[in-house]
C-alpha cells in the first residue's frame, strides 16, 4: 500500500512539473495567432478574443528569405554535428589509451579548454585572417566545430567505462588497424552517448546566431536565427521611436508582439519534433557518460 502512495505522489509531482514546463509553449503557440491589437489591450491569454495569422503572413512576405535560411541551417546542424561528433570521438578514443605517449598533455589541455578561452578578438582574428571564414558558409560551422572539451570528456568516460577493453585488445590481436577498432567496434557500442553529444551539438548549431553575427555581413548566408534575430531588432529600432511619426505609422500597420511570439515559434518548434526521437539515447548517453571513468 505504502508503495502504491508513494508512486501515485511521485506521479503527481511529475504531472505537475510536465505540465509546468509545456503551459509556457502553448502559451507562445496561441499569443503567435493572437491579433496583436489583443494582446497589447488585453494581454496574453490561453483563450484570445480574436484570433489572428497576420504574423505568420508578416514572416511570409520574405519568403524566399526565410526558405534559404531554413536550408542553412538544416545544412549546418546536419553537416557540423556529424563532423564535429567525428572529432571529438576520435579525440575521445585516443584519451582512453593510458600508453599513448602524451596523454596526459593532452588530457590537460583537453580540460583547460572547458576552463579558459582566448577570448573573442584573438578568435575573430584567428578565423578571418589565418582560415578566411568570413562571408562563407564555413563561418557557420568551424568557429562551432573545434572542439567542445566537455563533449570530449563524456565520450572519454563512456569508451572508458561501458566499452570492455578486452574486446579492443582481443581486435589488434586478430590484426584490426585502431581505425578498424574505433569504426567498428567503438562507434557501434556508443550509439547512446553518441545520440546525446550529437543532440547538444545539433541543439547548439540550430540555435546559433553569434557565428553569423560575428563573421557575416552576406545576409545568404544567414540562419534562420540571424534571420529571426534581424527582424527582432528593427522591430526594437521602430519601437524606440527613433524614427519619429514614419515609425509610428508602420508600427500601426505591423503586428509587432505576434510577430515576436511566432519569431520564437519558427525557431523552437522543430527542435520540440526531433527531441522525443533521441530522448531515450539522451537519457542513458549522459547518465551512463556522465560517470567518471
Amino acid at each position: 500500500m505504502q508503495k502504491k502512495i508513494n508512486t501515485l505522489v511521485a506521479c503527481a509531482i511529475l504531472a505537475v512539473v510536465s505540465i509546468s514546463c509545456i503551459i509556457p509553449f502553448i502559451l507562445l503557440l496561441i499569443g503567435s495567432f493572437t491579433d496583436n491589437n489583443v494582446i497589447i489591450n488585453e494581454g496574453y491569454s490561453f483563450f484570445p478574443s480574436k484570433w489572428s495569422a497576420a504574423a505568420y503572413e508578416y514572416l511570409g512576405k520574405d519568403l524566399g528569405t526565410m526558405i534559404n535560411a531554413y536550408l542553412v541551417t538544416i545544412f549546418t546542424t546536419a553537416f557540423g554535428t556529424l563532423l564535429g561528433l567525428i572529432i571529438s570521438a576520435m579525440l575521445a578514443y585516443g584519451l582512453v589509451h593510458n600508453n599513448l605517449k602524451g596523454s596526459r598533455t593532452l588530457n590537460f589541455l583537453v580540460l583547460f579548454t572547458i576552463l579558459f578561452n582566448g577570448g573573442l578578438v584573438p578568435t575573430y582574428l584567428m578565423y578571418t585572417q589565418l582560415f578566411h571564414i568570413k562571408n562563407t558558409i564555413w563561418a557557420q560551422i568551424f568557429p562551432s566545430l573545434l572542439v567542445n572539451g566537455f563533449y570530449v570528456m563524456l565520450l572519454r568516460s563512456y569508451f572508458r567505462t561501458n566499452i570492455p577493453q578486452e574486446l579492443y585488445e582481443a581486435a589488434r590481436i586478430d590484426g584490426a588497424s585502431e581505425g578498424c577498432v574505433f569504426f567498428r567496434i567503438c562507434l557501434p557500442l556508443s550509439l547512446p552517448i553518441l545520440a546525446t553529444v550529437g543532440l547538444m551539438q545539433g541543439l547548439a548549431y540550430w540555435n546559433s546566431w553569434l557565428n553569423g553575427l560575428y563573421y557575416l555581413t552576406d545576409t545568404k548566408y544567414y540562419n534562420i536565427q540571424n534571420v529571426l534575430n534581424r527582424l527582432l531588432l528593427d522591430i526594437r529600432y521602430l519601437q524606440s521611436g527613433f524614427f519619429g511619426d514614419m515609425a509610428s505609422e508602420l508600427l500601426a500597420t505591423m503586428p509587432t508582439d505576434s510577430v515576436i511570439m511566432a519569431i520564437a515559434v519558427i525557431g523552437v518548434i522543430p527542435i520540440l519534433f526531433i527531441y522525443p526521437f533521441f530522448q531515450k539515447y539522451y537519457v542513458k548517453g549522459i547518465t551512463l557518460g556522465g560517470v567518471k571513468g
